[in-house]
């Protein structure tokens, strides 16, 4: 399945973006979606994950109550939806598919799309 995010920018502290991972695959529904962000010499970190009937999802605990995962099966796309951004956000978000249950680690995920970049400014 190939994957292709968007919807990164540069924002304030404070501001709402939202990213989309859309597929043109038809079998892009029955994947589990993760989004995972990569800081300058950092190493990447789970961010959300949603299963792949869009009722299950999770969290890291530096992003839970500000970002929501979605996913609208008829567009093929998966939303995350990030409010009260901090600079501390400020990354290249990547989305990436598993056939898996819902994880957590980078090696759980066989596809991945290219990224886009969040920069959030204090």
């Amino acid at each position: 399945v190939q994957l292709q995010a968007s919807g990164g920018g540069l924002v304030q502290e404070g501001d709402s973006l939202r990213l989309s991972c859309a597929s043109s695959g038809r079998t892009f529904s029955t994947y589990v979606i993760g989004w995972f962000r990569q800081a300058p010499g950092k190493e990447r970190e789970f961010v959300a994950v949603i299963s792949w009937t869009g009722s299950g999802t999770y969290y890291a605990d530096s992003v839970k109550g500000r970002f929501t995962i979605s996913r609208d099966k008829v567009k093929n796309t998966v939303y995350l939806q990030m409010n009260s951004l901090k600079p501390e956000d400020t990354a290249v978000y990547h989305c990436a598919a598993t056939k898996s249950y819902i994880v957590m680690t980078v090696g759980d995920y066989s596809y991945w799309g290219q990224g886009t970049q969040v920069t959030v400014s204090s």
